[in-house]
Formats: C-alpha cells, structure tokens, sequence
C-alpha cells in the first residue's frame, strides 16, 4: 500500500482518537460543574467544546514531545503503520472504558500503545529511554500532587468559610464553578488535544513529508482541535456520572477546589511540555477535596477500581498495539 494512503489513515485515526478523548475525557472536565448544578449539562458541553478548541490551538509543546521523545520517527523503517496500530490500540482501549463508564487515561493508552508498536516493529532498544521516563514520571507524580493539592486546597476554604452560611457558600462557589470549568476544559485542550497532533506529527517524519517534529503544521493544530471540540459536544455522561456523584457527594464549594487544583496541575504540565493525564488529574484531585471534606464520604471501593483501571491501562495498551502491529507486518 502506498506509504501516503497509510498517512490518511493515520490522519484519520488520529482525528477519531481526538474525538473519542473529547467525549471520554472531557466529560471528567465539566463532572462537578454539572453534578451541582452550577450549569446545565448543555452549557457545560458548548462551554467546554469551545475552551477545549482555544486551548488545543494555543500550545505544541506537548504534541512535539509526544512526536519525539519516546522514539526517533525518521529512525523507523514502518513508522507509519507503527503509528497506525498505536492510534487503534488506544481507541479500543478508550471506547472499552467508555462503555463501562471507567474514567481511564487516554494519555496512558496512547503512550502505552505507541511504545508496544514500536517495541512490537524494532525491539526495546527503538525506545528514547531518557524521553519515555520523563513521560512515565509526569504521568505518575501529577495525580499525587493533585490530591494533596486538592487536600490543602479544600482544607483551607474550610477554615475560612467555616463560619459562614452553607447556603451563601455554596451559591458563591456555585458560580465560581462556571469560571473553574472554562479554565479546567481550556487546559484540557492545551494537553490532552497535543497529542493527537504529536501522533500526526510523528507519522508526516516517518512518511518523510516533513523533516522534524519540531514543528506542528496549522492544519494539524486546527484538525485536532476541532475534533476535540465536536467530541467533546457529544459529552460522556456515563463517565460523569461516575465523577460526579459516584466517588462522593459533590457540593459546590468541593468542586470548585476539585477544578482549580487540577486545572493548575494540567495546565502547568503544558507549560513543561510534559503529557499528563487529565482523567487522573482530575480524579485524584477529587479524591483530595473528598478526604479533606470528610475521609469517611469517600467511596474508596470506587476509587480502589478507578485506579486498577490506571494501572492496567499502559500495559494492556502495550500488548494491543504490539499485536495489533504484528497483524499489519503480515501485509508490508
């Protein structure tokens, strides 16, 4: 097959993963925004179509890092078709947590997937060790830091509201909410759209229609962000019933702090250029402001499957796209 025609399947793939994480994951983004009623889920949705598609335009450092730092595209005899069953990996991966409502990570798919079919196509040593560790611990460290951040965070709005009426309280924060919820979607798009442009990118090198991963063609920017955006319009109300109700009862001061937390951590991850995953950002920063609420009001049974669902994600991911890749070298 020619080499072009498996870069349009790559362009589409891409853009399908694009759409699926815009569905998948950006319902975490809007979660306790509409589980409080802060917004309808209709304006949670239009709002959080257009903040994920301005943010997805703005930023590449994200898409480069994933263009090149877990492997040398131009180094790849079938870089292409190894793009090809990463992106397929992922989204079987991403549409099976859809359907169970489980909020895994498209971030871990995606990587797990790329680096099983480069694994799968040239061995361990086609793996940029020192690119995929700073990933892999990006990747770990961000949940952490956004419960404990989501802990102080919640812990310190309750000393200083402490006295105040719960009422007024929460109709304060309630609108606060709609601001949260614009920054937290907006930097959904500045990271988790990246992606998907750094996989485009990655196949253009390996097909040789451009030269470097160092830049991010227009058109791909504004591909990917317009399938985000129409994604992410769909919504995902499996996956935000889980985040919104299930984990513990969110109030509108809780999910104020849950989005500010973890907005702050995503966003600072772009301006680093380091991939995270938003759905465990996200989560994890829940789970903090749950805990510091109440421990006992978490549901840890849920939260106890939730992050069996991250563990399993890289390595599960891992296998498919090798198998995957190994099903597509039957024809090259």
């Amino acid at each position: 097959m020619d080499v072009y025609i498996w870069v349009g399947i790559v362009i589409f793939l891409a853009l399908a993963f694009d759409f699926i994480n815009g569905f998948h994951d950006t319902a975490n983004a809007i979660a306790t925004t509409v589980s409080t009623r802060a917004l309808s889920p209709r304006l949670a949705i239009i709002l959080a179509s257009f903040m994920n598609f301005l943010g997805a335009v703005m930023f590449t450092g994200v898409a480069k890092t994933i263009g090149g730092k877990i492997a040398d595209p131009t180094v790849l005899d079938h870089g292409v078709q190894v793009v090809v069953a990463a992106l397929l990996g992922a989204i079987i991966w991403n549409l099976v947590t859809w359907w169970f409502g489980i909020p895994s990570s498209s971030s871990h798919a995606l990587i797990g997937s790329l680096t099983g079919a480069v694994v799968s196509s040239a061995g361990f040593g086609a793996i940029n060790a020192s690119g995929f560790t700073a990933i892999i611990k990006a990747l770990i460290l961000s949940p952490f830091i956004a419960f404990a951040g989501g802990f102080v965070v919640m812990w310190l709005l309750k000393q200083a509201f402490a006295r105040s009426s719960p009422h007024q309280v929460n109709k304060m924060f309630r609108s606060g909410q709609i601001l949260t919820a614009a920054f937290q979607s907006f930097t959904h798009g500045t990271n988790d759209a990246q992606k998907a442009m750094g996989i485009i990118t990655f196949a253009l090198v390996t097909a040789n229609v451009q030269d470097t991963t160092d830049h991010i063609p227009m058109w791909v920017k504004i591909s990917a962000a317009t399938a985000m955006a129409l994604g992410t319009s769909i919504g995902g109300w499996k996956i935000i019933k889980t985040m919104g109700t299930k984990i513990f009862k969110i109030e509108p001061i809780n999910g104020f702090a849950a989005d500010i937390t973890s907005a702050t951590v995503i966003f600072s991850a772009t301006l680093t250029h380091l991939p995270v995953s938003t759905t465990h950002v996200i989560t994890s920063s829940i789970l903090g402001v749950g805990s510091a609420k109440r421990f006992s009001a978490v549901k840890w049974g849920l939260a106890g499957r939730i992050v069996i669902s991250w563990i399993i994600t890289i390595p599960i991911s891992m296998i498919v796209a090798a198998l995957i890749y190994q099903a597509i070298a039957l024809f090259l």
